[in-house]
């Protein structure tokens, strides 16, 4: 029996040159297939679809490799949804960037494991370096930066920071607030959030400096957002910051979306007070333009990061460490971790802050030209100009039930993505706009699909 070629080594190269052609060919197919930004027909049809095409997935005797990435990787991508496809805007979801694929690719092959030196020497180091420069963009010259798996791990974190170090923290946060932060409080057996309506649907200092009147005699976590999820809204920063710094409160910001305004020099202005957190969530798998997962928690006082520290004798057992080898338990609640920070790296060496930067003001523009386009439409309503790159709107005099019904069809016929919130008591249609390749035409595109199901 031969066996089955592995992807480093000598010989990994040529092997995944020949897989790659075969992946590239099928993602093709499949794609040609598909034909839209959606699978057509619903989840019922699309798991017959899947089943069908896939078969038995594990056979008695294998298929061989090349069948087998050619059946599963078309039959996964003609059912796939198509964050590149101008139509496909419904979450916070990016088409990733095709330099950083290729890198997520050598991350793959290596295989790196990012929990002891001895098995991720280079990668580790890079970690740190990346890291570095990212907490440096939010902080300036002080401050550190942890790699996550997303926002939702971000901010776990960000809560259990808070209550190593002053106790079971109260957390306080808006009524857009990501839903992973409450749920977080839960997780770490935290008191019962407080939750703050605000004007708008950002956070009201006033109310706050309130809030934090009565709460005084215990340890209080403000969370503010920037990018809310739903409308991409974001909280007044700088006074938050004061009436948090007024009350002696822990102070976090759950920037996962709208952290990547820190690279435009247009849109940087909007994040004003951020470096006055104790600690800030980043998502690049939203505006960076990176493959899943790409998230980091950047912390004012490294110091922070010390309640971490970890000891598994296999992993930095005391003597290793003393001798030189880098501790790598702290760096992470998980113990095996990819190394996810290689595509970053790429696309930061490639792109530099600039060209970040100016994809941040494209997709930005878009939002304005698709938000300047439903003003002007006599059919359709805006929500309220985007501050990022979200856009809420419905056809004017659209009940709630026929906003869902027009998103709905949309998803069944596959000829569009759009995604709903609720704001000011009625249902939106809202379009999340993260393809800095969109063109005027499939903006417009979007708005007639708003509006083909109610004719």
């Amino acid at each position: 029996m031969s066996l089955p070629p592995l992807a480093s080594g000598a010989e990994g190269p040529a092997a995944l040159r020949a897989f790659t052609a075969t992946v590239l060919d099928a993602l093709a197919r499949g794609s040609a297939a598909r034909g839209g930004p959606l699978p057509a027909g619903g989840p019922e049809a699309v798991a017959r679809r899947l089943r069908e095409a896939v078969g038995e997935v594990l056979p008695a005797h294998g298929t061989g490799a090349t069948h087998a990435l050619d059946t599963v990787v078309q039959a996964l991508t003609e059912g796939a949804a198509d964050p590149a496809d101008p139509l496909c805007a419904a979450h916070l979801h990016c088409p990733p960037l095709a330099v950083a694929t290729a890198a997520d690719l050598a991350a793959s092959a290596l295989n790196p494991s990012l929990d002891s030196w001895d098995q991720a020497p280079a990668a580790s180091e890079l970690e740190t370096l990346v890291t570095d420069a990212l907490a440096r963009e939010v902080y300036g010259t002080s401050g550190a930066a942890l790699v996550t798996t997303g926002g939702t791990e971000s901010n776990q974190l960000a809560l259990l920071l808070a209550r190593e170090h002053h106790g079971p923290v109260t957390l306080v946060h808006g009524t857009g607030a990501h839903h992973s932060l409450p749920r977080a409080a839960w997780l770490l057996g935290l008191p019962r959030p407080v939750v703050l309506a605000g004007p708008g649907g950002v956070l009201d200092p006033a109310a706050l400096h309130e809030t934090l009147t009565a709460l005084e005699g215990g340890p209080v976590l403000v969370a503010a957002t920037a990018g809310t999820t739903d409308a991409g809204l974001i909280d007044p920063l700088p006074a938050v910051a004061e009436v948090c710094a007024a009350h002696g409160a822990r102070f976090h910001i759950d920037a996962a979306y709208g952290g990547g305004l820190l690279f435009s020099d247009r849109y940087r202005p909007l994040l004003k007070g951020v470096e006055r957190a104790h600690s800030v969530t980043l998502d690049l798998h939203k505006l960076g333009w990176q493959p899943i997962a790409a998230g980091f928690l950047a912390v004012r006082d490294p110091g922070d990061l010390t309640v971490l520290a970890h000891r598994a004798d296999y992993l930095n057992a005391a003597d290793d460490t003393e001798a030189g080898l880098p501790d790598l338990l702290g760096r992470s609640l998980r113990t095996t971790r990819r190394p996810d920070i290689l595509k970053t790296a790429v696309t930061l060496k490639a792109l530099g802050r600039s060209g970040l930067g100016a994809l941040v003001d494209l997709v930005c523009a878009h939002a304005r030209t698709l938000a300047g386009l439903i003003d002007a439409h006599p059919g359709l309503e805006l929500h309220a100009p985007p501050t990022i790159s979200t856009v809420l709107f419905r056809p004017t005099g659209a009940t709630d039930t026929a906003v869902a019904r027009i998103r709905r069809t949309l998803l069944d016929e596959g000829r569009g993505v759009l995604g709903r919130a609720h704001a000011d008591n009625r249902l939106w249609l809202k379009a999340t706009l993260l393809n800095p390749h969109t063109r005027p035409a499939g903006l417009a595109a979007l708005l007639t699909l708003a509006e083909g199901p109610l004719t």
